[in-house]
């Protein structure tokens, strides 16, 4: 999932655009698309990854900061690469 950040009331917001759907191949790598379209003078600070599992419940599983870098959960640790 790459869902943006709440965005305090009145302040315009980008568009996230991602794919409607991904296919995997169990063991195979993948690329989850998902590209940010800012508004004028707007930065971004922070990204996080959440994966949706059953039930609506979510996991994180990857959060890239500009001050702070990349920190990514331990399940995967040395899968995701940011492009």
């Amino acid at each position: 999932v790459c869902p943006p950040s709440p965005v305090p009331a009145g302040v315009g917001a980008g568009v996230v655009e991602v794919e409607r759907s991904v296919t995997a191949v169990l063991g195979q790598d993948v690329v989850l698309p998902c590209r940010y379209r800012a508004q004028e003078q707007e930065q971004v600070e922070q990204v996080t990854w959440l994966k949706r599992g059953p039930g609506g419940s979510s996991a994180e599983v990857a959060v890239l900061h500009r001050q702070h870098g990349q920190h990514v959960q331990e399940p995967y640790a040395g899968r995701v690469l940011r492009r």
